[in-house]
């Protein structure tokens, strides 16, 4: 079975983002940039599908500018076996719609059973490449998994829900995104840093696919979280009650 995984470079989650003073977007000058934390972990859930024997094949695809083919490697260097890069314009934001084009022309091409990836990308926060995907496919989804089995021609996923969690079957081929609790992604060794530049990747770009990746949207304006508000204090447990009654908390 093969297994197709798409991943993205995003600001690293340890970094104290900070707005343009334009207001225009996120400054990535001199930013540590890695792989969108969600789609380390559909590697990792990958890896492991292929060492208990279900997966045969694990391919890796980014879709952005010609530096995520350090992203692509660090993929390759955990335990993929090869990567396929849609190369496009520095500076340029590909939308969610665009990626699942480019994504299902990738599929037609790859032919996996399984395209498993992060539930979103803490950068836009969008989660809906691959419920976008899959509508495209015609294919089955399983989103926010916290757990995969893979039973015949089935994928047996545990989801998270608000009410607790939920177990559904869906036939292969299929859409599976991944939640922070499937699993704890592996560190890549030294020698398998030194591997991975040998294992192929491939570079293409969307005019490759025909697939148009202008932009929708606009961003209007970036702006800062607003701070917290100062705390005050209280003279007694009843001013305390009439405050939290106040602010509808009691």
């Amino acid at each position: 079975m093969k297994v197709l995984v798409p991943v993205k470079r995003v600001i690293d989650y340890n970094v104290k983002v900070k707005v343009k003073a334009d207001g225009t977007g996120v400054d990535l000058a001199n930013v540590k940039m890695s792989m969108n934390p969600f789609d380390e972990i559909a590697v990792e859930e990958a890896i492991r599908l292929k060492e208990s024997g279900v997966a045969s094949e694990i391919v890796v695809v980014s879709i952005g500018e010609k530096k995520s083919t350090d992203t692509i490697r660090n993929a390759l260097a955990m335990g993929a076996d090869r990567g396929l890069l849609v190369v496009e314009d520095q500076g340029v934001e590909i939308e969610p719609l665009a990626v699942a084009k480019l994504l299902a022309k990738i599929v037609a091409e790859e032919a996996p059973e399984l395209v498993i990836l992060g539930k979103q990308a803490i950068d836009n926060d969008m989660n809906a490449t691959g419920q976008m995907l899959a509508a495209l496919l015609g294919w089955g989804q399983a989103t926010f998994a916290s757990e995969v089995k893979i039973d015949g021609g089935k994928a047996v996923v545990t989801r998270e829900v608000d009410g607790g969690l939920q177990t559904i079957s869906v036939p292969l081929p299929a859409i599976v995104t991944t939640d922070l609790r499937l699993n704890e992604p592996r560190y890549a060794s030294l020698p398998n840093i030194m591997k991975a530049k040998k294992k192929p990747l491939d570079e293409k770009t969307s005019a490759d696919y025909g697939v148009d990746t202008a932009p929708r949207l606009t961003v209007v304006s970036t702006s800062e979280p607003k701070g917290r508000d100062a705390g005050i204090k209280v003279g007694s447990v009843d001013d305390l009650v009439a405050k939290l009654k106040e602010g509808g908390l009691v």
